[in-house]
């Protein structure tokens, strides 16, 4: 996904304010090379990439970064909404080396859903972790982690230790936590 960034050297409150107002949104660009780069992305075209995006799938998303003509890889690291509103206020990007790691949050999709034995008995899917924090390669960051849950009944679950993660990606979370449950209703 391609945004065009343009820089900023506007420091003080009101010149962020107006900025917002304007319908654009500051941004800070975070990499290993050299201090932080403030830009500004246009409001309008990063909320057309949001609404592309199935929900959840932000962090995974990679995005074409393109300022003042230098391209480069970077995901959003950190977002900040108005707390009433919620507007996006900020946004924060990580810059991707192919050669060194980056800690990402994956979102998990549960499969099976509608032929699972416990929500055929009157259960329900009850989400417990709607995302695994791992450790990979940038080219190695998986888009989701798919988790099957037809063979699940009521009162049963699935533990981080279910999800197939490959050798490339190591997982941040302890293998005890439960990430999905077939709840009684």
């Amino acid at each position: 996904m391609k945004l065009k960034l343009s820089k900023r050297a506007g420091e003080k409150k009101s010149e962020l304010t107006k900025l917002r107002y304007e319908g654009d949104i500051p941004a800070v660009v975070y990499s290993k090379e050299g201090p932080c780069e403030k830009v500004t992305v246009k409001g309008d075209a990063f909320a057309a990439a949001l609404r592309s995006l199935p929900k959840g799938y932000l962090p995974t998303t990679v995005f074409e970064l393109d300022t003042d003509g230098k391209t480069v890889k970077a995901i959003v690291k950190d977002i900040q909404y108005h707390p009433t509103t919620y507007q996006i206020l900020h946004l924060d990007f990580q810059v991707l080396d192919d050669q060194s790691t980056v800690d990402v949050k994956v979102p998990v999709a549960c499969v099976g859903e509608a032929d699972c034995v416990g929500v055929k008995l009157g259960g329900f899917v009850r989400p417990i972790k709607r995302h695994i924090k791992v450790r990979c390669l940038p080219k190695d960051i998986p888009t989701d982690f798919k988790l099957n849950i037809r063979d699940l009944g009521i009162g049963q679950s699935k533990r981080v230790r279910d999800i197939e993660f490959g050798n490339a990606i190591r997982p941040l979370a302890t293998e005890k936590e439960i990430v999905v449950v077939i709840a009684k209703r």
